[in-house]
């Protein structure tokens, strides 16, 4: 077993808000590809582009992929709800904006609060803690109500932050997972790989029911937006993220992830002029204090 340390060290916050960036440009990009790449295609092909990487990156580094280490039935499971997140995500980015999906997706952190304690009693949160989650939440839930009585989107904007609501408790749902089985314990490799090749075969097979073709053409920025996806987002951002979940606690890991949300917003509107709202700045400041309280280490007894 690796060992975890109790907190987050500067090599672990630089990753993080690299991290955080990343899958903040990541939704603008999958936003940007939409008008040429139906959801679920790019989803399938996000997922099965990471997972080849993955494969070749672990063959070159002599990494075992497929001994069997009881691993399988963790695997599938995290697989399949991540397949279902992302199908989530972006099939709501037809419905909203990429700068409040990204926020609503970090709703994470509270599931992940919530069960951790169910797995490991040693991340349990203090009261305090608790607040600046609670902070948050109320901070998201309150961003979400504007879906209903002032769309900024859309008049169907409330859909797109639902399936944004479910796709965040999707991923808690997978980091709880992750670390309930044995791939808590398994290469970062091999957590990663389990979960992009189910979710693409899974997507493949929903994208191709769909009956959606792709076109026979796509644009430099619709080819961009996939090369970022599959190869800076999917591959090594994620194998990143796995690492860093064997080695730190997934508490205060899952916190500090509601940096992105900061940067979806700011990305967002920078690069496609997506409106910048009231009710989202106030949900962002929630988030913040969220991650101060969250992160702060304990009062020496």
């Amino acid at each position: 077993m690796t060992e975890r340390k109790p907190h987050l060290d500067a090599v672990a916050v630089a990753s993080l808000v690299g991290c955080c960036f990343l899958w903040g440009l990541n939704q603008v990009a999958a936003k940007a590809a939409l008008p040429e790449v139906p959801p679920l295609q790019q989803a399938a092909i996000r997922s099965l582009g990471g997972a080849l990487l993955v494969w070749l990156w672990s063959l070159a580094r002599g990494i075992p992929l497929f001994e069997r280490d009881g691993t399988g039935p963790g695997g599938l499971l995290a697989g399949a709800m991540f397949a279902a997140e992302f199908a989530c995500i972006f099939v709501g980015l037809q419905f909203t904006s990429a700068s409040r999906m990204v926020v609503f997706i970090y709703l994470s952190p509270f599931v992940v609060a919530l069960g951790m304690p169910f797995i490991a009693r040693s991340e349990r949160l203090s009261a305090l803690q608790l607040g600046g989650l609670v902070a948050a939440f109320a901070g998201v839930a309150w961003a979400f109500a504007e879906g209903f009585t002032r769309p900024a989107v859309g008049a169907q904007q409330w859909i797109g932050d639902a399936l944004g609501v479910a796709a965040g408790v999707l991923w808690g749902a997978t980091t709880l997972a992750i670390r309930a089985t044995r791939l808590g314990s398994a290469a970062a490799e091999k957590t990663l790989l389990y979960q992009l090749a189910v979710s693409g075969v899974m997507l493949a097979v929903a994208a191709a029911a769909s009956g959606t073709p792709l076109p026979a053409r796509l644009s430099v920025l619709a080819w961009s937006s996939l090369a970022f996806q599959i190869v800076v987002v999917s591959f090594a951002s994620y194998l990143l993220w796995f690492w860093l979940m064997r080695h730190y606690p997934a508490t205060r890991l899952a916190s500090f992830t509601l940096l992105t949300p900061v940067f979806g917003l700011l990305l967002g509107a920078a690069l496609l002029g997506e409106p910048v709202t009231a009710r989202l700045v106030v949900a962002l400041l929630a988030v913040a204090c969220g991650i101060v309280l969250v992160n702060r280490p304990p009062r020496p007894r």
